[in-house]
């Protein structure tokens, strides 16, 4: 009944935290002083800088009540004058911008680390409560849903543009919101499955840009409600869209489109025809382009920026870089970014850092030439103690060269050192030069560090980035790290039996792959936030990234292709866990919505069976990587006596009891970890599951349902029925529902002697929205949606049911006892892929209804995402769904349908 219901109503990155450890060797006492984990890990006492658009007042992130919020003071006022104006309690603030009146602050704000992101705005100048603190307004009240900044528009100072997933979490509508009020309107409904959606200076939406069937961009024109495509590159290429000219008639678009073409440059695109012509690559022909400047004020090109071993500029108005290096010669040695400046563009403020200094906070007065200091981000920073950071290359085992960096630790001699590999998050990213508060902690400790980026990491070209497709785990990304351990022990850097590998997010699958695929080489790991099987991690991924699902199936696989399938499992950690010898410390965020607990859950449970040596560290509040200082403190210490342990660094003597509390609270038993159902499914996916079915136990029958939705505190009633004929060797079942938004049925042709599904056919308002037919081989059919036909083509391997009514068919007839499990597979027309189902017996209920009293199976229907359906079947020769509940996806704004078994004859 729910799927009929269901049509009425109607997903590596980001590098994490890490590591530490001690060290014994004659040269100890030519090392630095041990710098106190709070130094590198704590809050910075001030970040984040910003100058409001009017250049009146600088707002700066700093703690307020032990968690990072926003501050402001005005332009010429000490910092001690400063006030906050926000009081986040749980979560420090990472991210903030001005309106561009200068009357409002505006930031966004998760759960836990759950990424469902709302915006908020406050006036920091506006009414306060009771501490003083002014009130902030909730712009985007809506939950489980993550909203993202679109447009700040230069004509209208009151409005801004933002994307929200609140009608599809796999889609982003666009709507105007106006600051002062918080009113919304919707500007433009996403029904092209647009990836993102780009606005000019005044806000409105000239271009979408869109994935392609083959993984593919595609950029289409946008006009009103008409979307026409002008520009495309497939799916070895990339284009992204960096802003508009001044007339809004042309974008200027980053792109690596050609076949003679291999680093990412500028290009000019007429937005009407999609022509396009060069106006420049990197000087040098080494990487990618990175970004370019543009003049808030004129929109005219300012500059372009390059990322090689270091950052390069290269200006190309001379009013800009006849500034830009009269504010270097004031400055001193570092990388120079533009934080934050002015409206008028005359005062701005510049943020310099090293390797070995975290930086500082400049403001520079254009007309006046000066360059006036404003704070250092961590004073406590002892920089003559820190390490100098290496740019180095080194040949891989088929000759490819991989950039990357090496830190040594300062005081001693580089030679036959215990030594971390520390690959960087994504994939699709890359390390940079600069100050990395891990890197140096480990070298501190004595460490060697190595920071490679292995191929499969942007900014060194299209054929670098590609060269690592489908290489995971077993293939040349893995072997890319393995062929580093060697150029560091070739090199006489390295002591070969005290070598480790520590990462996050990609870097924390990188290290159980290193452990499980090498485990020759590493004497022990720390995996953080990292998958453990490849499988479950592309079913899972976040429903916000479904515009993007084909770059996972070229650059990772298809998990609806059995080649891949094989592959996938073959470089998943999990499969190989018995090849893990050396010590493994997994580190998760209970809330990550990239990489599940699951994947952390199930390599520690199967180590556990396997008398492993593992330890797990699990955040209840945190998601990808650990916000909390708190958690980031505790979880750094717990790191730190970890590697001195099994590689023989030194470590930290003591930590606050603060720090050690958490640490005990966030270390999980591992004998208390239980086995992911999903990873139980995926070990007995019997294609050919032969089900202990009760056939005898059918019999036609028509059964009438209350049917109760309850969604964002509001319910609603429908009249169901349902209806069970046999037709010679068929079986017709038929739902139908009377709502106010209209009449609908649901037809499921069954055959008779098998159960097996033949086709389904769902009608709403006199109009079939589905049609599915079904062999031993396939499913074909189509979707007809609002705007869109979808067409429906799926290969089958074995034995798949149709959800809806086939499906609560075969729940309905199994023979069930206490303790009953099984599991099958169904196909999901919404999402058009193969479930993988737990059915189980939870116990034996007395269930009261309309119908009468009845004695049931309570039996928990669960999928691979932990998403749990409830039945309740009677006890009988011919039993009856009694009851059932499940929940609503969050697209559909979350909640509950039940029904209720009325009636039957």
């Amino acid at each position: 009944m729910k799927k009929i219901i269901f049509l009425l109503i109607v997903l590596f990155s980001t590098s994490v935290l890490l590591a530490q450890t001690s060290f014994r060797t004659n040269n100890i006492f030519e090392l630095p002083p041990i710098i106190d984990i709070e130094v590198f890990f704590g809050d910075p006492e001030i970040a984040g800088a910003q100058i409001s658009p009017d250049g009146n007042y600088i707002s700066f992130r700093k703690p307020y009540e032990g968690i990072m919020n926003i501050w402001v003071k005005k332009f010429d006022e000490p910092f001690e004058n400063a006030k906050p104006v926000t009081a986040e309690t749980k979560r420090p603030l990472t991210s903030y911008f001005w309106s561009r009146d200068s009357k409002y602050i505006l930031f966004v704000q998760d759960n836990g680390g759950d990424e469902n992101f709302r915006l908020y705005a406050v006036n920091p100048f506006g009414e306060t409560d009771a501490t003083g603190i002014p009130l902030k307004k909730d712009l985007t009240p809506f939950e489980k849903v993550r909203v993202y900044i679109l447009s700040v528009p230069q004509n209208d100072y009151d409005k801004i543009l933002v994307g929200i997933n609140d009608r599809d979490p796999s889609i982003h509508d666009v709507y105007e919101i106006k600051i002062s009020t918080g009113e919304r309107n919707l500007v433009l409904k996403n029904d092209i499955n647009a990836a993102s959606f780009i606005a000019d200076k005044n806000g409105i939406i000239r271009l979408a840009m869109k994935q392609t069937e083959d993984g593919g961009t595609e950029i289409l024109k946008v006009n009103g409600n008409n979307f026409e495509r002008i520009y495309s590159v497939n799916s070895f290429e990339s284009v992204d869209i960096e802003g508009f000219t001044e007339d809004s008639k042309f974008a200027y678009i980053n792109t690596n489109k050609g076949d003679d073409v291999n680093l990412s440059r500028l290009e000019l695109m007429n937005i009407e025809t999609g022509m396009t012509e060069v106006i420049e690559s990197d000087p040098e022909n080494e990487v990618d382009l990175q970004g370019i400047l543009i003049s808030d004020k004129t929109n005219k090109l300012i500059g372009t920026v390059y990322v090689g071993d270091r950052i390069r500029y290269n200006f190309r108005d001379n009013d800009w870089k006849r500034a830009f290096d009269i504010a270097k010669s004031k400055l001193p040695d570092g990388d120079i970014r533009i934080a934050s400046m002015s409206e008028d563009e005359n005062k701005l403020i510049l943020f310099v850092s090293r390797d070995v200094d975290q930086g500082s906070a400049y403001v520079y007065d254009i007309k006046a030439g000066t360059v006036d200091f404003l704070y250092k981000s961590n004073p406590k920073l002892p920089t003559e103690y820190l390490a100098e950071m290496k740019p180095i290359k080194y040949s891989a085992r088929d000759g490819m060269q991989i950039p990357g960096y090496i830190v040594f630790p300062k005081g001693i001699e580089p030679v036959n050192l215990p030594t971390v590999i520390f690959p960087h998050g994504g994939p699709w990213a890359r390390d940079m030069w600069g100050y990395n508060p891990y890197a140096q902690f480990l070298a501190n400790r004595g460490y060697a560090v190595l920071i490679p980026n292995f191929r499969g990491s942007t900014g060194y070209g299209k054929k670098f980035l590609n060269a690592g497709n489908n290489e995971w785990g077993t293939g040349y990304m893995q072997h890319d790290l393995t062929d580093g351990v060697k150029y560091m022990i070739d090199k006489g850097y390295t002591d070969k039996n005290k070598v480790a590998i520590m990462g996050g997010s990609y870097g924390g699958y990188a290290t159980l792959a290193g452990l499980a695929f090498t485990p020759e080489i590493y004497a022990a790991g720390v995996s953080i936030v990292g998958p453990s099987n490849l499988i479950t991690l592309l079913k899972s991924i976040p429903p916000y990234w479904g515009p993007i699902r084909k770059m996972f199936d070229v650059r990772l696989g298809n998990i609806d292709n059995p080649d891949d399938v094989e592959r996938l499992k073959k470089q998943s950690p999990l499969f190989s866990a018995k090849n893990i010898k050396s010590p493994l410390l997994v580190i998760q965020g209970a809330n990550d919505p990239r990489v599940k607990q699951a994947e952390s859950d199930q390599i520690v449970a199967t180590l556990r069976e396997l008398k492993r040596p593992v330890e797990y560290i699990l955040a209840s509040d945190e998601g990808h990587g650990f916000a909390g200082k708190i958690n980031r403190m505790a979880m750094i210490a717990k790191i730190d006596k970890f590697l001195a342990k099994f590689l023989g660094g030194r470590s930290q003597e003591s930590y606050s009891s603060e720090i050690l509390t958490r640490l005990i609270e966030l270390t999980v038993d591992v004998n208390s970890v239980k086995m992911p159902e999903n990873v139980q499914i995926q070990k007995t996916d019997n294609k050919g599951a032969s089900l202990d079915i009760n056939f005898a136990g059918y019999k036609d029958a028509k059964l009438n349902y209350d049917v109760k939705i309850s969604v964002q505190g509001r319910e609603f009633n429908i009249n169901g029925s349902r209806e069970y004929k046999t037709e010679d060797d068929k079986i017709l079942i038929t739902d139908e529902a009377k709502t106010p938004m209209g009449n609908s049925s649901d037809v499921s042709t069954i055959d008779a002697k098998t159960f097996m599904p033949v086709s389904r056919v769902s009608t709403q308002g006199g109009k079939d929205v589905l049609k599915l037919n079904f062999t031993k081989d396939k499913i074909t059919g189509r979707i007809e949606g609002p705007f869109n036909t979808i067409n429906i083509d799926k290969q089958l391997d074995g034995t798949v049911f149709s959800d809806g009514s086939n499906l609560d068919l075969i729940i309905m007839l199994l023979n069930y006892k206490e303790g009953f499990k099984t599991f099958l597979r169904s196909f999901d027309y919404m999402t058009q892929e193969i479930k993988n189902l737990s059915v189980e017996v939870s116990g034996k209920e007395n269930v009261s209804i309309k119908a009468g009293k009845f004695d049931c199976y309570k039996v928990i229907v669960t999928n691979t995402e932990g998403d749990k359906d409830f039945y309740w079947i009677s006890i009988e020769k011919n039993p009856k769904i009694i009851k059932s509940e499940t929940g609503l996806p969050s697209m559909m704004g979350g909640g509950k349908i039940t029904s209720e078994l009325v009636s039957f004859n």
